[in-house]
């Protein structure tokens, strides 16, 4: 069977990878001249090249590095030590290493009681991560026919759920709904300390640090990497490196892989697919087709209406995906100097740069966008990919990459095609303050609002993670209650993209999941046919 994959994003590539190795032979369809979705790399100016979007992984899933092969295919995976640098209005930084003691050593300049703290800490997130990553890698069941594997696995939780013992078992029930604000304020006092950490339950999302369920956020990014300062993984030649050994590893295990191919629709008759619609005019016809586009654009841009449930549409039209997110892509004459790291500077800052002093700067920076409007002190998340590699730019030259957050995808009473000076402006006033002069160091600067999210890379409502990642939008409610197993309402129509169970970004496991499922879909079929 020919199974039709719609996209080339990591999940995409690693779904086929999967049904390919399963005997399949899937077609990837990518309507972009290259592969990886949000995880590429490109050119900022002449001479400059870096990640357009994406610039950390989550990291990649183990079982995907493993089956996949990728250090074998010339990925060279970077991680930087120290993995985080958070910097402060008053000069100082904390420094996260990847030796928890010695980042607890560099927290004891700001406090001795948040360093006594830090160690216990990060056992009880690799311990509450390391529970959760059994549910990451699992099929949500069913809600309303659970069959008996599904029956077994949720068993095999619960006894898991047991050996957590009573303290951490509280933890677990407690954190999960809890403001990320309030999770890490019960562990620390420092304002930085505090802030740092809590990013990992804000970013990419359309919530505040005083959120309702930040905490599950930050716990589910704990189950691919349960440093409180999260992940700085990356590999040489950027994001664009990886997502091209994806793309090689499938093509090896028999997947075809077309670029430039726009799926204008998905067929559908009798409430079974048959194939897509490409923008050409072309038809390709498949029993089994795998969007790896997020699910607003599957079923409401890429799926005539009538062939589906009123009732379902209605709730993927409520299924939230607008996004807060923006980037913005710096080519620069030289290396900046921050605040606080002037010895050693470059050494320190291989990792990711974290802009964003306090819990209450980050809950200002989100108050602006409930309202429509832009922050103008926004949250930052920032790397320098030619520290790792200089190969991307001139020799004595750097590319910058700045997520910022928060700039909603709807502005009130303005167009981002108008603001996206004005988007850029902000970003280097905040980077001003922090790296006083490198304004002056810009040669040539990219901005990417919320709505280049959606109209060039295809992710509705600017949504980088496929849609929010909220306490009703997780495991058997991802997207929607009923249909968390990847499958649709539509026979042969299935999902893998980020907007399925577990949605953790670039770990893979979306993809990963859904190649399970389908395959046991697939192999039904053929049994019963």
């Amino acid at each position: 069977m020919q199974p039709i994959i719609i996209g080339a994003g990591h999940n995409a590539l690693i779904a086929a990878f999967y049904l390919a190795k399963a005997g399949h032979t899937p077609i990837v369809l990518e309507r972009q001249g290259t592969v990886g979705g949000a995880a590429i790399t490109e050119a900022l100016a002449p001479g400059y090249r870096g990640p357009t979007l994406a610039h950390a992984f989550g990291p990649l899933a183990a079982a995907v590095l493993r089956d996949m092969q990728l250090e074998r295919r010339g990925v060279t995976f970077v991680q930087p030590d120290p993995r985080l640098v958070a910097l402060t209005l008053d000069g100082r930084a904390l420094i996260f290493r990847r030796d928890d003691g010695k980042t607890a050593e560099a927290i004891r300049a700001f406090s001795a009681a948040d360093a006594a703290k830090y160690s216990e800490f990060c056992a009880v997130l690799r311990t509450l991560g390391a529970f959760l990553a059994n549910l990451v890698e699992m099929t949500p069941p069913s809600i309303d026919r659970p069959s008996t594997g599904e029956m077994w696995e949720l068993l095999k939780t619960g006894r898991r759920f047991r050996s957590l013992g009573k303290r951490n078992a509280y933890r677990l029930l407690r954190w999960g709904p809890m403001a990320v604000a309030d999770l890490v304020g019960e562990w620390f006092e420092t304002d930085v300390l505090q802030a740092a950490i809590a990013a990992r339950g804000i970013f990419g999302t359309t919530m505040g640090p005083w959120s309702a369920g930040t905490g599950t956020v930050l716990l589910l990014n704990a189950t691919a990497d349960p440093s409180p300062g999260g992940s700085s993984v990356t590999a040489a030649g950027g994001p664009g490196a990886v997502t091209r050994a994806l793309a090689d590893a499938a093509r090896e295990a028999g997947a075809e892989i077309r670029t430039g191919a726009d799926v204008a629709r998905i067929l559908v008759r009798d409430g079974a697919v048959t194939g897509v619609a490409l923008a050409d005019g072309s038809e390709l016809a498949a029993r089994a087709v795998v969007s790896g586009a997020d699910p607003k654009r599957t079923f409401l841009k890429l799926m005539d209406p009538v062939d589906l449930e009123p009732g379902f549409i209605a709730r993927i039209r409520n299924y939230r995906s607008s996004g807060t997110a923006a980037k913005v892509n710096l080519a620069l004459g030289a290396l900046p100097s921050f605040r606080g790291l002037d010895g050693g500077a470059a050494a320190q800052i291989r990792g990711r740069i974290h802009i964003g002093p306090g819990i209450d700067y980050l809950e200002r920076a989100f108050d602006a966008s409930k309202y429509g409007g832009m922050s103008t002190s926004p949250y930052l998340d920032v790397t320098i990919p030619t520290l790792a590699d200089p190969s991307l730019a001139p020799s004595g030259r750097h590319v910058m990459s700045v997520y910022m957050q928060y700039a909603p995808y709807a502005l009130r009473g303005k167009t981002w095609d108008a603001e996206r000076d004005a988007l850029g402006d902000i970003v280097l006033r905040t980077l001003e303050e922090y790296a006083p002069g490198i304004t002056t160091l810009v040669e040539h600067r990219q901005v990417i609002t919320p709505l280049d999210l959606e109209r060039t890379y295809g992710l509705t409502g600017g949504h980088i993670l496929h849609g929010e990642p909220a306490l009703d939008q997780l495991f058997t409610m991802r997207p929607t209650l009923g249909w968390a197993q990847y499958r649709t309402p539509i026979d042969g129509l299935y999902l893998c993209g980020s907007g399925t169970h577990p949605g953790t970004g670039l770990t893979g496991m979306s993809g990963r999941n859904a190649a399970r499922e389908i395959t046991r879909s697939l192999k039904k079929k053929r049994s019963s046919a």
